[in-house]
C-alpha cells in the first residue's frame, strides 16, 4: 500500500461515528485531516515512513468526603504524537497544539531527532500484511457510552455511595471519600502504509474508601466499579455498602506465626498474578532476557488446569479494540492451554528482535481472562480448608528476572473452610514459577475492572511470614 486507502473525505464518511458527533471539540473529520497532514508533511520532508496518533479526551471527576464536596475536577486533553523513520533511524515528537504550525514543528522535530539517531535494524512500521483491514475497522465493539452527568447529580451519587458505607455500622468512623468519574475520548491512528482508523471510547467508575474504628484499632478498605457503559456500573449504594462491610470485617486483625500454608488470592488482588505473567512473556522482557519465563513458548508454565484466553473483541470490554497501537489487527487467541504457554505479547519491534511476528499487543494486552475451575469463593475456602485468604497486597517485592515473590499482605485466617479471624502485618513469599505450577483452583467470582480478569486463585503452598 503506497497511499492512504481512501481520501480523507471518503474515510470520514465511512468511519464517522454518529454517536460521537458533537460530543468532542474536534470531530472525526478534523482528526483524520490532522493525521493526514502529518503524514504528508513527513513524506515531503524526506521521511521514508511515518506514523501518528491524534487523540482527544475529556471528563469530570467528583469526590465527596464526609458528605462535603472535596474536589470537582474537569479534564480536557488532546495530543498528537509523530514518529518518523529515515531508513531505520527513528525520531519521535509530540504536541498538544493542533495548529498547522505546531504540527509542522513537531514533525520537523521528529525528523531532526531521526537524523542524529543510530540505525536500528529492527525499527519500522508494523508489517503491512498484519494491519487491520476494512472489515476489522468497521466492526463495532460498542465501546462508546457517553455519560451526561451534571455535576450536581455526580455529587448526589457520591454522597449516596458514602452514606451507604456509613450506614453499615456505627464503627465506620471516617472516610477517604467517594468518587464518581466519567471519561470520554477518541483517536485516529495513521501510518504511511495507508492505514488510517480510530474510534471513540468511554470509561466510567464509582469508588469508595472508608475507615472502621474500634477501641484503638482502625482498618481501611474500599470497593469500586468500572465500565464502558454507566448502566453496567454497580449501584453507588452497593459500592458504598461493600466498602463499609470490607472495612468492618477487618477489625480485630492480628498477627500470625510463620507457617507454610495454602494461600487464596481474592479476585481483586488475584489479577496481579496475571499481570506478572504478562510482564514475563512480553517482548521487552524477553529480548532483554530479563524474564523468569524465557523461552517458555510451548513449555508447561502453569498447572494443567490453567487456561488463559485473550479476547480483544468483547463488546463493551474495558480492553477491547480491533487493532493495536500500531494498527495490527487483533484476534482472539489461547495464550495458555492446559498450563502450556501458547503465545507471547509482542509489538512489531520486539517481535523482530525475537525473530517472530507481532501478536497485536503494541500497547499491552487486551481482555485477558483466566478460566475458572467451577468453584465460587465459599467453595474455594472449603477446598483450602486451612490457610490464608489474601484481600490486600502491599509493596512491590517481585523480581521479574528470577520470579522471587515477597509482598506484604492482609486478609483472613481460614479454619475448616470458614473465616476464623482477620490478619495483618504479614508477608507472603514464594517464587512465581512454582506458584503458577501450584495453582490448585480458580474461582468463578470474576471481577471485571480492567484488562485482566479472573476469579480468586488458590495456590497450594506458600510461606506466610508473621511473628
Amino acid at each position: 500500500m503506497q497511499r492512504l486507502r481512501t481520501s480523507i473525505t471518503e474515510m470520514t464518511t465511512e468511519l464517522r461515528n454518529p454517536v460521537a458527533a458533537g460530543v468532542f471539540a474536534h470531530g472525526d473529520a478534523q482528526l483524520h485531516r490532522l493525521a493526514a497532514d502529518v503524514i504528508e508533511h513527513a513524506r515531503e520532508h524526506g521521511a521514508s515512513a511515518c506514523e501518528t496518533e491524534v487523540s482527544e479526551g475529556f471528563g469530570q471527576t467528583v469526590t465527596v468526603r464526609r458528605g462535603s464536596v472535596e474536589t470537582i475536577e474537569y479534564n480536557r486533553d488532546k495530543s498528537i504524537g509523530v514518529t518518523v523513520y529515515l531508513g531505520q533511524r527513528r525520531g519521535h515528537a509530540s504536541t498538544s497544539d493542533f495548529s498547522p504550525q505546531a504540527l509542522r514543528a513537531a514533525t520537523d522535530a521528529a525528523l531532526s531527532i531521526a537524523k542524529f539517531t543510530a540505525e536500528d535494524p529492527y525499527a519500522g512500521l508494523a508489517d503491512a500484511d498484519l494491519l487491520a483491514r476494512d472489515d476489522d475497522i468497521r466492526r463495532d465493539l460498542d465501546l462508546f457510552h457517553p455519560w451526561t452527568l451534571p455535576v450536581e447529580r455526580a455529587i448526589e451519587l457520591a454522597r449516596s455511595c458514602e452514606d451507604a458505607a456509613f450506614a453499615v455500622d456505627r464503627r465506620i468512623t471516617n472516610s477517604e471519600g467517594a468518587t464518581v468519574s466519567t471519561q470520554q475520548s477518541h483517536f485516529i491512528y495513521a501510518n504511511s502504509l495507508g492505514f488510517m482508523a480510530g474510534y471513540p471510547g468511554s470509561r466510567h467508575w464509582i469508588s469508595c474508601a472508608v475507615i472502621a474504628g474500634e477501641d484503638e484499632q482502625m482498618q481501611r478498605d474500599d470497593w469500586y466499579s468500572a465500565a464502558r457503559d454507566p448502566d453496567d456500573l454497580e449501584a453507588a449504594a452497593q459500592i458504598g455498602r461493600a466498602a463499609g462491610e470490607r472495612a468492618l470485617r477487618r477489625l480485630g486483625a492480628r498477627k500470625i506465626a510463620t507457617v507454610q500454608t495454602p494461600v487464596l488470592f481474592e479476585a481483586p488482588v488475584a489479577a496481579s498474578l496475571l499481570g506478572h505473567f504478562v510482564s514475563a512473556v512480553s517482548g521487552g522482557a524477553l529480548y532483554r532476557k530479563s524474564s523468569f519465563l524465557l523461552d517458555s513458548l510451548g513449555q508447561q508454565a502453569f498447572a494443567p488446569r490453567v487456561q488463559i484466553v485473550e479476547d480483544p473483541l468483547i463488546p463493551k470490554g474495558l480492553a477491547s479494540g480491533t487493532f493495536d497501537d500500531e494498527g495490527v489487527a487483533t484476534r482472539r487467541r489461547n495464550v495458555v492451554e492446559d498450563g502450556v504457554v501458547r503465545g507471547y505479547f509482542l509489538g512489531s519491534y520486539a517481535a523482530r528482535k525475537l525473530g517472530m511476528r507481532s501478536t497485536g499487543n503494541a500497547g499491552g494486552n487486551h481482555n485477558l481472562m483466566l478460566a475458572d475451575t467451577g468453584e465460587n469463593l465459599p467453595a474455594l475456602l472449603k477446598k483450602m480448608g486451612r490457610g490464608l485468604l489474601v484481600t490486600e497486597l502491599l509493596g512491590h517485592g517481585v523480581n521479574p528476572v528470577t520470579g522471587d515473590y515477597s509482598r506484604g499482605a492482609a486478609g483472613f485466617w481460614i479454619e475448616n473452610g470458614a473465616v476464623a479471624y482477620p490478619v495483618q502485618e504479614i508477608t507472603i513469599a514464594g517464587n512465581l514459577k512454582q506458584m503458577f505450577h501450584d495453582i490448585a483452583a480458580v474461582g468463578s467470582d470474576v471481577v471485571r475492572r480492567g484488562s485482566k480478569q479472573c476469579g480468586s486463585i488458590l495456590i497450594a503452598n506458600m510461606t506466610v511470614a508473621g511473628d
